[in-house]
């Protein structure tokens, strides 16, 4: 793809003084203070009672520094929000707090009905941002593709993409899967989605074919998400800026996870105290206080950074280029035109947009695709009919050779003069297996 004149190229130093105009306010020291206060008391619970398997594994996980990416940060703090949801339902409460038979198990209850409903709110804003960013970003790429029924392809292939990733929680949900697995799952799924954007930027694999329908699209963008899984590209100044807060909340919903978690384990030797009752309540309000402040401020920072500058601002929607993929050409009468397509995947999209230039006279064509597979069978997918103009595409359920067929056989007179566009997309979904490290 040729560059747009005049466009600065997206790369660590640009981000860096972009980043300069969006200083983030420190976290509050009660994040540090009452973090080594919950690491301070879980230790304590470790040296009193053994550890089983999985508490050691979780003991493990808070140990280790948080991961690098920014994007898995988040999702490791929406699958501890969610374990420690799910510790506090009162059906998952130790057997003898269940029982509220003191007036301090009664108010100990009151609490943490509140703790759960501060954790829920915090969910429900961190879904909401991942899902706005993950929109955002689409409609913004979606911004460079053609303005036509191949833009309609590629949102369609999208969902089926989103149904086929949603059916594939269903299943570990129905099957009994737990908060862990479902998280895995969810964090393979997002890297998939990384991994197909880092290959629009490097024209490989299934998106080799979607470039080329890229009309307008500046280089420096292909160039910015083709180097997104670098260590040292330009996402590397983000994590600088803005990972160490983030950093700091996700060992700090973990500690507070694997407190809750001893403890409920241990409940019956030894109950949480006024004052570690006291502590707990004082981190999670904390928390989820940074926590929301972080997401408010990093909301706005990636709704204004430069990563995807509009198709308007890039020159990219000229009039000069709206046209430039029809093909016109003319067929004779009693002469028919043909396009094949090789298709090598089922589920790829087969689309047209074709229409007759105008006449003196009302004028048609005969229009029909069919198929044509390894062993040579036939099969008509579209059967024939006549139009003066059409829109139109279908799913393939085989591979082979897809042929449309303009037909103006029956005419004696009348030439056509044929304007289309036709297009093969391929299957965007890459299997999970193959991804590899992919930031967002």
């Amino acid at each position: 793809m040729a560059s747009i004149e005049g466009l600065v190229p997206i790369t660590r130093n640009f981000l860096a003084s972009f980043y300069d105009k969006y200083p983030f306010s420190p976290l509050s020291d009660d994040v540090s203070r009452l973090t080594s206060q919950i690491r301070s008391f879980t230790a304590d619970l470790q040296h009193q009672f053994p550890l089983t398997q999985g508490e050691s594994l979780l003991v493990n996980e808070v140990d280790r520094q948080p991961p690098h990416k920014m994007d898995e940060n988040m999702w490791k703090n929406r699958e501890h929000i969610e374990e420690i949801i799910f510790l506090l339902e009162k059906s998952h409460w130790p057997q003898l707090l269940q029982q509220q038979s003191t007036p301090e198990d009664i108010e100990f209850g009151i609490i943490l009905g509140q703790l759960k409903e501060k954790f829920l709110n915090t969910l429900k804003v961190l879904e909401s941002f991942q899902s706005n960013n993950s929109e955002n970003i689409f409609n913004t790429v979606m911004t460079y593709m053609p303005q036509d029924f191949r833009g309609t392809l590629i949102k369609q292939q999208r969902e089926r993409s989103e149904r086929a990733k949603q059916a594939e929680i269903d299943a570990v949900v129905n099957s009994g899967g737990s908060i862990r697995d479902r998280y895995a799952l969810l964090w393979r799924q997002q890297m998939d989605r990384r991994k197909q954007l880092a290959l629009l930027g490097s024209a490989t694999g299934v998106y080799k074919t979607l470039v080329k329908y890229l009309v307008g699209v500046p280089q420096v963008l292909l160039d910015f998400i083709r180097q997104i899984n670098d260590d040292e590209g330009p996402m590397e100044e983000q994590r600088h800026r803005y990972g160490p807060p983030l950093y700091s909340l996700t060992t700090m919903v973990l500690s507070i996870r694997l407190f809750i978690h001893l403890s409920w384990g241990r409940y019956e030797h030894r109950n949480l105290a006024g004052p570690q009752a006291s502590v707990l309540q004082q981190a999670v309000d904390v928390y989820t206080s940074e926590f929301e402040r972080f997401i408010k401020f990093i909301s706005e920072v990636f709704a204004n950074s430069p990563f995807f500058i509009s198709a308007e601002e890039a020159g990219a929607m000229d009039a000069s280029r709206k046209n430039e993929e029809y093909k016109e050409i003319t067929v004779l009468a009693g002469k028919t035109h043909e396009v094949s397509l090789p298709v090598e995947s089922i589920n790829s999209y087969i689309g047209w947009d074709f229409s007759l230039a105008p006449g003196k006279m009302s004028m048609d064509i005969g229009f029909s695709v069919e198929c044509t597979n390894s062993t040579g069978q036939k099969t008509m997918i579209l059967p024939y009919r006549r139009y003066e103009s059409d829109q139109g595409n279908f799913c393939t359920c085989e591979a082979g050779k897809y042929t449309l067929i303009w037909d103006n056989s029956y005419s004696s007179f009348f030439k056509k003069v044929l304007r289309y566009k036709v297009d093969c997309i391929p299957p965007v979904a890459e299997s999970a297996q193959s991804v590899n490290e992919a930031e967002g």
